[in-house]
């Protein structure tokens, strides 16, 4: 098999900025079988006292999630959040019109903050701006952040949790942009109401941060000018404007596939030099930074109809090796961008569209799984500016691109590094020379890698272990050098200490 080579030069003085904590987050939306069948689920044989699946709080905790965004998605903006509050058996049923599905109201807002409790980590909370109002926005931030001695926060205590839950996230909406919202509105009009009730709540909590609701996606008409309208509003008021972007593969094409890459950047820099823009226009002294709060591979499973069934299987991906790298050098794009993402939230965590599959009695983690994990386990301190020399290869969309895709951080408190690297060849091994081109750390201590002949393969219930990503020991440092031998169709996971 035909080896090529390239090169890497790493300086942990050269930095992007710093690694913020937020971008390894997931989205939990009442959809499908995320909340009902997956997070939740009393009748199964895996669940707690508290009907939450101990095997999935097990796979998520791996992952190791840092925020979790809720309740939708489209869902939110028909949902009456005081639906899920209170005694369980006065919840209502409601016809959930944004999925067509029975929401049993039996997981709400207490409950969602226990599951994120149990996860460590921050829950965001998106607002109803499409069925909802301001004042049931405010009413929200009460219940949630307000001390008690009022009548939201006395209700919060009434129904089981006096303390303040102290939310810091909220989104001012769902994809307000796109037609198949409920309560779809204009740039304009959405502006308005935005900042309203942006206003209204930091009047409950100003110590909150909130996100704007930019596009759903590069590829709407209206992008980039909604955001520049919503932003030319906003600015002042809010700490982060939200993207949304789903990539796939519907034409088979391997190539431009593991292209992607160009279209998450184009996208991130569109977006930073709007906030620039209207930075300037506005004569703006405060920096605003973007929310990539819905990111995943999705395009075979279309079906968004519940056909009114408690937890339809709805959006159910099976996800593959050619998938799992799409989404490591997504997360290497969140590095190589650090200055401006500063969250992240892959859309969604169990069951739909997820790196998580369950039956009633297991879990399955899929091949996009690895890559999550890793980078959320070892992505610290700094991101840095690479230099990355590699040989190219064609692609149909988007002319010649490199066979490497790569990202490092660099934590200067614990002298601990990490190199991500991605080789997109589908049949020649890439032999990567590393340069550290200041101080060099003591050792690569491990190596991770995940790779595979066919990009097709897929972990299943039946063969779990069909896509992993595995330990395989370590390489030396010699005189600030070290070489990687990568096999086509990888990921490999550099970890370095000792600088």
């Amino acid at each position: 098999m035909h080896t090529q080579t390239a090169s890497l030069h790493l300086d942990p003085g050269r930095i992007v900025g710093p690694v913020s904590p937020l971008l390894f987050g997931g989205f939990a939306e009442h959809l499908g079988r995320c909340i009902y069948q997956g997070i939740y689920d009393p009748t199964s044989p895996q669940a707690d006292e508290r009907g939450l699946r101990k095997d999935v709080l097990a796979a998520l905790k791996e992952i190791g999630y840092t925020v979790i965004r809720y309740p939708g998605g489209n869902f939110v903006s028909g949902y009456r959040w005081r639906d899920g509050i209170g005694p369980r058996a006065q919840r209502p049923r409601r016809r959930e019109l944004a999925w067509r599905s029975i929401e049993t109201n039996q997981f709400g807002l207490h409950e969602f903050m226990g599951f994120v409790q149990e996860l460590n980590a921050e829950p965001m909370l998106a607002i109803n701006l499409g069925t909802g109002s301001i004042q049931d926005a405010a009413d929200l931030v009460e219940y949630c952040n307000a001390p008690t001695g009022s009548y939201f926060a006395d209700l919060r205590a009434r129904n089981g949790h006096p303390a303040p839950f102290g939310v810091k996230y909220w989104c001012l909406g769902n994809e307000m942009d796109g037609p198949w919202q409920i309560g779809h509105l204009e740039a304009q009009a959405y502006a308005r109401i935005a900042l309203e009730a942006a206003k209204l709540m930091k009047l409950q909590d100003p110590s909150i941060k909130l996100i704007a609701c930019g596009s759903s996606s590069s590829l709407m008409p209206t992008f980039p000018e909604w955001d520049r309208v919503v932003m030319e509003h906003l600015y002042d008021q809010v700490d982060y404007l939200s993207l949304h972007y789903y990539a796939g593969n519907p034409s088979n094409n391997l190539a431009d596939y593991l292209a992607s890459t160009v279209l998450f950047e184009n996208h991130l820099d569109t977006l930073a030099a709007t906030l620039r823009y209207v930075k300037a226009k506005l004569r703006s002294k405060r920096d605003v930074y973007l929310s990539w709060d819905e990111w995943n591979v999705w395009y075979r499973n279309q079906e968004t109809d519940g056909k009114w069934q408690e937890a339809p299987h709805l959006l159910e991906e099976v996800y593959n090796l050619e998938d799992a790298l799409v989404v490591a050098q997504w997360l290497s794009v969140f590095l190589r961008r650090a200055n401006w993402l500063k969250i992240a939230c892959i859309a969604q965590i169990v069951n739909v569209l997820a790196p998580l599959l369950t039956t009633k009695e297991t879990v399955l983690k899929q091949s996009t799984f690895y890559p999550l994990a890793l980078f959320s386990r070892y992505a610290r301190g700094n991101a840095l500016e690479l230099l990355v020399q590699s040989p190219r290869y064609p692609t149909p969309s988007f002319g010649e691109q490199p066979l490497l895709d790569a990202s490092a951080s660099h934590d200067p408190g614990s002298g601990e590094g990490a190199v991500f690297m991605v080789n997109r060849s589908p049949n020649q091994t890439l032999e990567v020379e590393l340069f550290w081109q200041e101080e060099a750390p003591d050792q690569v201590y491990e190596i991770y890698q995940m790779s595979g002949s066919d990009p097709k393969t897929a972990n299943t219930f039946e063969n779990p272990y069909a896509v992993v990503a595995r330990p395989i020991g370590s390489i030396p440092i010699v005189r600030g050098k070290a070489r990687l031998y990568l096999p086509p169709l990888s990921l490999s996971v550099l970890l370095t200490r000792g600088t």
